[in-house]
């Protein structure tokens, strides 16, 4: 009972500070470019990880890392640049309602490729979790014709890849601390980030003052909404689902949709549809009986 409750706690602390998130990815990008905000957030979380995890890399075997660098890649170093790129370029709202395909690829995946079992109600929830997706698309690029919707299908790759993620992480990391997986994955990717920080613009310092606001709002992303819900996410695989722990993206949107409101941005009563029948879908991809 008490990891019942603990899950349900979990989830609902990944929905609001994941779901604010979008919102804070796009005010990074008002004087930052999607790389840098990329790169950055990968440094500075990494820094905030090493401060309390480093100690905890030493209980990673050999074999474990070969996992620990698959995790990295799929659910945090190509994601963060891919996000980036998607919000710059349509809402942070409805990016973050195409988020909420993680839980559709999670299952198709799992189920694949990791030998996870499924349900036909599930199928059925992916079907219609395609179809929402194609609705907000399509939709979105006619009342937002100045917006590239294109970069919509960054959002789709960027959660295949945390539906991999998620799925190694149950199948081959299941019995390591989550704070030990997380720091071990920006072990490997702050190497990379700060290489291609350095080829940027960034390290000049009328940039480094222009972008001072950009760089509060990274701050509070990179620590509160990379590091500290990683780890969170990762003890959440560890003691639910794959699908169970994926779910929490469509809880995202109510957050991120709130946000974007409030941020002037619009979203049409087809929209509301589009995502609503992405939610359905998640819905029943989460049944299992």
């Amino acid at each position: 009972m008490k990891s019942t409750h603990t899950k349900w706690i979990f989830l609902f602390i990944l929905a609001l500070v994941w779901g604010s998130s979008f919102i804070l990815i796009k005010k990074a990008l008002l004087y930052l470019t999607p790389i840098q905000v990329g790169a950055l957030r990968i440094i500075i979380t990494a820094i905030a990880l090493f401060a309390v995890g480093f100690k905890g890399i030493f209980q990673i075997n050999k074999e474990q890392w070969y996992y620990i660098f698959l995790t990295a890649l799929l659910g945090t170093f190509i994601p963060v640049f891919l996000f980036a790129y998607a919000v710059q370029n349509i809402d942070s709202s409805i990016t973050s309602i195409l988020n909420s395909l993680t839980p559709l690829h999670t299952l198709i995946i799992g189920a694949l490729f990791f030998g996870f079992p499924f349900i036909k109600k599930q199928l059925l929830g992916v079907l219609l979790g395609l179809i929402g997706a194609l609705i907000l698309i399509l939709k979105g690029a006619e009342i937002n014709p100045n917006q590239n919707y294109y970069f919509a299908l960054l959002v789709v790759f960027a959660s295949i890849g945390y539906a991999l993620n998620v799925n190694i992480l149950k199948k081959h990391l299941n019995d390591l601390n989550a704070l030990t997986i997380t720091t071990g994955n920006f072990v490997l990717i702050i190497i990379p980030a700060t290489i291609i920080l350095w080829f940027t613009d960034f390290f000049n310092l009328q940039t480094i003052i222009q972008a001072k606001s950009s760089l509060f709002y990274l701050l509070i992303l990179s620590v509160l909404g990379t590091a500290l819900a990683k780890t969170l996410f990762n003890k959440l695989v560890q003691i639910s689902s794959p699908i169970f722990s994926s779910s929490v993206t469509y809880l995202i949107p109510i957050v991120a949709i709130l946000w974007g409101i409030l941020d002037g941005e619009k979203i049409s009563f087809v929209q509301f549809g589009g995502g609503f029948i992405i939610l359905l879908g998640v819905y029943l991809v989460n049944r299992t009986k």
